[in-house]
């Protein structure tokens, strides 16, 4: 007997006894992040890690860390803790509520063959923290989801950065799949549509429906990021599934930071100027958040009503994240099993 065949002998029990009761896949989600607590200090932590991917802001790194500690840091946080306090909930950050009960759903859903576990880009809990649990677990095929149905560079592809980042300190890889893309998975976009056909049923057809997906900088799209046809698509879905007249149906994107040129059009101008036009009934959602988050619940349901009213909007309406849905778990669950 070689000795590496002897010594193989001696810790293959060890091996097996320690994975007997391994779960057979794990299943990794993933979601941009929310700070610990909605104050300044938690705020410029969390600012610091998200404004200092290369994915997210693409600047010559010296230039940008100048700028990112010098100015933004100094201002940023205070603000955005404030926006944070508005929407913060007993429990937590309604991003990190709404997307643990989307794990706790899945979970139930996939059984015990499955292990689920929630890992945030930035913040808590994170991807490496969620991974290790998955390596104790003695997981060997891990299914990696972002749930960002559209994909773009700073949100999937920076989330396939933080696995491999972590992989890399793994002596043994596992079987990895990492979903990148559902913008136009048939049950997503079946879930998208019962939400916009419940309220359409509860409150009548409006004049527009505005897809308000998070904006990025052109720059990106001429780079070759794919987000912005992802999102053209998943309107265009939506609105066939629908039977809507496509003249309905508006795609535009929010959240611009920055005086880059975004991706147009922009939310806010759309809805300051659909008054001028005579649209004055309008109902608003937002397909690339999986759950509701600051950027819906503040900027959307609060700040871009203010934009739409004071500029004579009579009716704005927001429809829902997909969040805990039963027709979006099901989306989800269906992703992962395809896998």
């Amino acid at each position: 007997m070689s000795r590496f065949t002897a010594l193989h002998y001696d810790i293959d029990p060890v091996f097996h006894a320690a994975n007997r009761t391994a779960p057979r896949i794990g299943v990794l989600l993933i979601n941009l992040g929310t700070p610990d607590a909605p104050t300044t200090p938690a705020l410029r932590r969390y600012l610091a890690e998200f404004l200092s991917d290369p994915r997210v802001v693409e600047i010559p790194r010296l230039l940008w860390l100048l700028i990112l500690h010098g100015i933004i840091l100094r201002v940023r946080p205070k603000k955005s803790a404030a926006l944070y306090q508005g929407v913060w909930t007993s429990e937590g950050s309604p991003l990190l509520v709404i997307s643990k009960q989307q794990q706790l759903a899945i979970q139930q859903q996939l059984g015990e063959g499955y292990s689920v576990k929630l890992g945030m880009r930035y913040g808590n809990p994170s991807i490496a923290s969620a991974m290790q649990e998955l390596q104790k677990e003695g997981v060997r095929k891990i299914i990696v989801l972002p749930l960002y149905p559209q994909y773009a560079g700073p949100t999937t592809g920076s989330s396939f950065d933080a696995v491999a980042k972590e992989l890399n300190r793994w002596r043994w890889v596992p079987e990895l799949h990492f979903i990148n893309n559902y913008c136009d998975h048939p049950l997503y976009i079946d879930a998208l549509a019962n939400s916009v056909r419940e309220h359409i049923e509860k409150n009548g057809l409006p004049q527009k429906i505005i897809f308000s997906y998070h904006g990025m900088p052109k720059l990106f799209l001429n780079a070759g990021d794919p987000y912005f046809c992802f999102c053209q698509k998943t309107t265009r879905l939506v609105q066939e599934k629908l039977q809507l007249d496509k003249n309905i149906c508006i795609t535009s994107f929010q959240s611009r930071f920055g005086k880059a040129e975004w991706l147009k059009p922009y939310t806010n101008e759309t809805l300051e100027n659909l008054p001028k036009e005579g649209i004055k009934n309008i109902a608003i959602l937002s397909p690339a958040f999986s759950a509701d988050c600051l950027e819906t619940l503040e900027e959307l349901m609060v700040e871009n009503r203010h934009i739409f009213i004071n500029a004579g909007g009579e009716k704005y309406d927001y429809i829902a994240a997909l969040n805990d849905r039963a027709d979006h778990i099901a989306a989800l669950v269906a992703l992962v099993k395809n896998e």
